[in-house]
């Protein structure tokens, strides 16, 4: 890619932090090796190596809005202020082309004893506007922050969303032509984050390149054409916000992916005694319950991603709307019926079926699981060898469209959740055109009017 189509390249960076388990080391790193090569002796090293950041390589295009997703300490904070230049690298380079905006940590690069005007004016010369541009723009960034008369006051009487709210209103307001934004705006309220969304669409459709760290699933894939996850301090994986999210969620739970199986697996369990099943419904279904199927059903999304440790396998579904099986689509207002069939392969303590239904950008509608809805039927199950079915209702209050239903099975240990098999995006649904509203749920709106007589004077 050209430099004229290009805003950031980051070439083979890497970053090496020096970690001391005393004090007095640190000072004695500091000196102790110049005395002793000064009297030929091998320096010694009194601290450890820490890489945050080794050989990370990506570019971002003018005008694309790029996220930065991985686990605490995978190193993405530091790879921002390494592009920002407020961190030098150990290795590598970085070229940025334009000027750079950096929203990194609340409130950096404010004066906490300077009121919030003088703040403006600071913040806005360190990034590049003369004291003329501040004036002609001090209007809008006052009204962005919306903080009222505090703007006159010092900082250090400012709450953290009100600090956020100012260095926003700063960095967004000068225009870049490159802003970084890491976390910031997940402390503002809501309608404050609506407003800061709507400006970074501005932004991007300005040109300004944008590179947004968030470990909110949702703001990724609204707002990101491309995402990119660190982990273990390298670029594990590069590409379509989704997908990146999803294997994002792998290294979240500290399960490896299974990958989906290209035919239906044939297993060699014999298919179990009416005693064996577990059926809290009454079933009016077809589900097989000894093979996995789930592959060969009408309306399962090839493209879904599964994973999990095998304890549990989602063997089959049937999807009907009105209790009738359907080819292609449904109607917005048709009662909608899933049943699932899911052995358990080994004991599973406690175990939660979920339940989510996402639209094709990843934004959830809808999710839910037997634990938040307090189906102990469920929870009681999870026998070694043992076949359940479950049967989910739902009224499809959905707009025209494509939409994804992942379900999944898990259990808890503590504070840890243990994916057993996570079937995302695994069933394709498709509601069909309507003329009478849009959006993405039907909220049975009604409309009443009635004209109100009035007596004019004569």
């Amino acid at each position: 890619m050209s430099s004229n189509n290009l805003a950031i390249r980051v070439s083979g960076v890497s970053k090496c932090f020096n970690i001391y388990s005393k004090p007095q080391d640190r000072l004695k790193q500091a000196l102790a090796p110049r005395l002793q090569r000064l009297f030929g002796s091998s320096p010694k090293t009194y601290g450890r190596e820490f890489w945050a950041l080794r050989d990370i390589h990506f570019e971002v295009a003018r005008g694309e809005t790029v996220g930065i997703v991985g686990r605490n300490g995978s190193g993405k904070s530091t790879l921002l202020q390494i592009i920002c230049g407020t961190l030098m690298p150990s290795g590598g380079s970085v070229e940025t082309f334009g000027r750079v905006a950096a929203l990194l940590e609340l409130g950096s690069g404010f004066n906490p004893e300077f009121s919030g005007r003088e703040n403006v004016y600071l913040n806005a010369s360190v990034l590049g506007l003369t004291k003329e541009e501040v004036d002609d723009r001090f209007d809008s960034i006052a009204a962005f922050a919306d903080i009222g008369d505090f703007i006159d006051q010092p900082v250090k009487t400012y709450s953290s969303g009100m600090t956020v709210r100012l260095a926003f209103a700063v960095q967004a307001q000068i225009d870049p032509d490159i802003l970084i934004v890491d976390e910031a705006l997940s402390v503002g309220d809501a309608r404050f984050q609506v407003k800061c969304f709507e400006r970074l669409r501005q932004l991007k459709e300005n040109g300004t390149s944008i590179l947004l760290v968030s470990h909110s699933s949702e703001q990724i894939v609204t707002h990101c054409s491309r995402a990119i996850l660190l982990d273990s301090s390298q670029v594990h994986m590069t590409g379509e916000p989704r997908r990146v999210m999803n294997r994002y969620m792998d290294l979240l739970f500290g399960r490896e992916k299974r990958e989906a199986p290209k035919t239906p697996e044939k297993v060699s369990l014999k298919a179990p005694t009416a005693s064996e099943v577990t059926d809290n419904t009454k079933r009016q279904s077809n589900l097989d319950l000894s093979n996995d199927v789930y592959a060969s059903r009408r309306h399962y999304n090839p493209n879904e991603y599964r994973w999990g440790d095998g304890a549990a396998t989602i063997l089959d579904f049937e999807l009907r709307a009105n209790g009738t099986a359907f080819d292609h689509s449904v109607e917005s207002g048709d009662r909608m019926t899933l049943d699932v069939a899911v052995r358990f392969n080994h004991l599973v303590v406690n175990p939660i079926l979920g339940f989510n239904i996402k639209t094709t950008e990843g934004v959830t509608v809808f999710g839910t699981n037997s634990y938040l809805q307090d189906c102990l039927e469920f929870q009681s199950l999870g026998k070694a060898g043992t076949v359940v079915t479950a049967q989910l209702h739902f009224d499809n209050r959905l707009t025209s469209g494509d939409y994804f239903i992942s379900l999944g099975v898990a259990s808890r240990q503590g504070e840890d959740v243990i994916p057993h098999d996570r079937r995302y995006d695994s069933i394709h649904l498709v509601v069909a055109p309507t003329n009478s509203i849009y959006g993405l749920i039907d909220v049975g709106l009604t409309m009443n009017v009635a004209q109100v007589p009035i007596d004019v004077p004569t």
